[in-house]
């Protein structure tokens, strides 16, 4: 689905009914803006929140990314 908008003068923009409809975004509803190379992404914080566990869903219960970190920092500090 493909929307051309508008951005007002005070910087604000309207996201057309169509398709806030189709994403279920409703008033309200809070919203994550950041910037991807020459793009502007918007997205509900939800789904940012929910994309990142499913990056994590991978590691094992019992690997502890944490340790794994302060070992390399560690390490790192002892070869200085």
């Amino acid at each position: 689905m493909d929307a051309t908008v508008v951005i007002g003068q005070q910087g604000r923009l309207v996201i057309p009914a169509q398709v806030r409809s189709a994403l279920g975004i409703v008033a309200g509803d809070r919203m994550r803006l950041h910037v991807a190379g020459r793009r502007l992404v918007l997205e509900r914080q939800e789904d940012a929140a929910a994309e990142l566990r499913g990056l994590a869903s991978n590691v094992p219960h019992a690997r502890s990314l944490v340790e794994e970190l302060l070992a390399e920092r560690r390490l790192a500090a002892a070869n200085e």
